[in-house]
């Protein structure tokens, strides 16, 4: 299959080289056009200067951008010159209205859709090992599963279009208690005056261990924050998540918390770091 990657951010450099390498990609597209030009030479594709060039030497598209405007323009633009029978791919994080606008925008041209969020950071983008959680037409998942499947560890089929990012608004959810839960703990122990390299190894191996406190723990404490996630980024899909709560009246009191927080760091000039940047705000390397 004939596959075109747009949006080569920090997740999605990581994915189409792992595309490339299982022999499924064939262009690339990015607005910044340097890193397209870049990833094409260093991959022997194709890069193109547009999303509607892309779309017509392919069958497969893979997206990976910011935000829900940004999918729906890339939708729009590819859906001129993508041949019916095509498939679309979204691994954006954007809400559940966004990805069924897509599918219906799609459908009109015979073309389909898969919400198709991942989970696994920038480690899980570069080494393939990535959590998939998909929405849409299990016919249509079959057809595509080989091209996903070079990216991720695990495939899972949540249901119709929009399922995977209500998926995804769970573990975004989730991950933000993780993060307060973890900056909270590790900047407890450093008061302690504890060995806190120590600390994230001995707890990783018990019941409190998890997959931020191993990889975030000990550069947090060494006030690093390189991303992995920025926290602008969670941000924005805290909102999302903050507007299914309040439309299908759920409180989500540990979203407006962190909200609240992120908000106060991008303040600060910190939103491009990684989300242990929180740490800032426990351990007293920012003010509240």
């Amino acid at each position: 299959m004939q596959t075109g990657f747009i949006g080569l951010g920090a997740m999605g450099i990581g994915m189409a080289k792992n595309v490339a390498k299982a022999g499924f990609l064939s262009a690339v597209y990015n607005r910044t056009t340097e890193k397209a030009t870049a990833l094409s030479s260093e991959l022997g594709v194709w890069a193109f200067d547009s999303p509607q060039e892309l779309a017509t030497h392919t069958e497969v598209i893979l997206m990976c951008v910011s935000a829900d405007d940004d999918v729906l323009a890339m939708v729009n633009a590819v859906a001129t010159t993508l041949k019916p029978g095509g498939i679309v791919v979204d691994m954006s994080t954007v809400s559940m209205a966004t990805a069924r606008q897509a599918e219906a925008i799609l459908a009109e041209r015979q073309i389909s859709f898969l919400d198709a969020p991942v989970s696994g950071g920038v480690e899980g983008a570069k080494n393939g090992t990535l959590v998939m959680m998909l929405g849409g037409q299990a016919e249509v998942l079959d057809k595509a599963w080989p091209v996903l499947e070079s990216m991720t560890a695990r495939i899972v089929h949540m249901g119709a279009c929009g399922s995977g990012q209500a998926t995804k608004a769970v573990n975004q959810i989730m991950a933000a208690g993780i993060n307060q839960a973890v900056c909270e703990a590790l900047a407890f122990g450093q008061k302690q005056g504890l060995d806190m390299d120590q600390v994230v190894e001995v707890i990783s191996g018990g019941a409190a261990g998890n997959w931020f406190l191993q990889h975030r723990g000990r550069t947090m404490t060494k006030t690093i924050f390189q991303p992995g996630f920025k926290l602008a980024l969670h941000h924005k899909d805290l909102k999302i998540c903050q507007d299914m709560a309040e439309q299908s009246q759920v409180n989500c009191e540990l979203t407006a918390k962190t909200l609240t927080q992120y908000e106060t760091l991008m303040e600060q000039g910190f939103g491009d770091e990684d989300i242990s940047a929180l740490y800032r705000l426990f351990n007293g390397h920012s003010a509240l």
